[in-house]
């Protein structure tokens, strides 16, 4: 069963204003592993390293265009067309009521979150380690996205964006379970729903039009890439370990940016049946 703060929350989380201190709570999210994944980069030679680097400089600066998938494609998700007696049956069982066609919509609106974030090649772009706390981090940005966009159509988005909520937050208890925590799950949700709303608000500050230049790279580097919440990286760092971290900050902040635009020149049928697809994460170390 759903639980029943996350309609409210839905609804209030478009609210800016300050982020909770959630240092603590991102501290224990940390030491939760979902698996072995996590790629080591000690292994990398000097010259790969520094190519992958040139590369990834180079991500995220084309012109943003529509996510939307062209009506051939078969990445398409569309309504099943019945007719006869099973279409006069399935009504009946209110199959096309508004509640059902939404859950299902918000059901492939959520699997192009979970693609997205789940794809190797992102964590290997940013050279990021496959912790439970990575993903979760990557799972509330994409859904932000979503839900941002959808907001943009009004009651009817914010709507369908809590159906979207209610099925990421199904997953995430799912997903809190795998990585161990079988006792306190209750709480651990509600720690998740703090780091989750603050992310929320924190995004939609760092990208409102007076927001400083740096603050969505700072929140991006709290939220995504620091271990312990850090609110900003160390600029005394050795100059190699601080040009990888300023060059992979600034191509997810590159990334997160081009994302809202496309998003937003996606139409409303597109997002509002999931028929969209985040851009493809390329490997940096393919040159050019």
């Amino acid at each position: 069963m759903v639980p029943g703060w996350s309609r409210t929350l839905v609804n209030n989380m478009y609210r800016v204003g300050k982020q909770r201190n959630l240092g603590s709570s991102y501290r224990s999210i940390s030491r939760v592993s979902i698996d072995s994944m996590g790629k080591s980069y000690a292994d990398i030679s000097e010259g790969q390293g520094l190519e992958q680097l040139v590369n990834l400089n180079k991500m995220f600066r084309t012109k943003p265009v529509t996510l939307a998938l062209p009506l051939g494609s078969p990445q398409r998700i569309n309504e099943p067309n019945y007719q006869g007696i099973r279409l006069f049956i399935l009504r009946l069982m209110l199959f096309y009521s508004k509640e059902s066609v939404s859950i299902r919509a918000a059901n492939v609106i959520y699997r192009r979150v979970v693609s997205q974030v789940e794809n190797p090649l992102v964590y290997d772009v940013f050279r990021l380690e496959k912790t439970f706390k990575t993903t979760f981090s990557l799972l509330v940005v994409h859904m932000w996205l979503c839900l941002r966009r959808l907001k943009l159509e009004g009651k009817e988005g914010v709507e369908l964006g809590q159906y979207v909520y209610e099925i990421y937050n199904h997953d995430l208890e799912i997903r809190v379970s795998k990585a161990g925590v079988n006792l306190l799950l209750s709480k651990w949700m509600r720690e998740l729903e703090k780091v989750f709303y603050g992310n929320i608000v924190a995004y939609d500050t760092a990208m409102l039009p007076e927001a400083k230049t740096d603050e969505l790279y700072n929140t991006i580097w709290k939220n995504v890439f620091s271990n312990d919440g850090s609110p900003a990286f160390d600029a005394a760092a050795l100059p190699a370990v601080l040009a990888s971290s300023h060059l992979k900050l600034y191509a997810f902040s590159r990334y997160v940016r081009r994302e809202c635009t496309c998003l937003s020149l996606t139409d409303k049928e597109s997002m509002f049946s999931g028929n969209f697809m985040f851009t493809t994460i390329d490997n940096p170390h393919t040159p050019g």
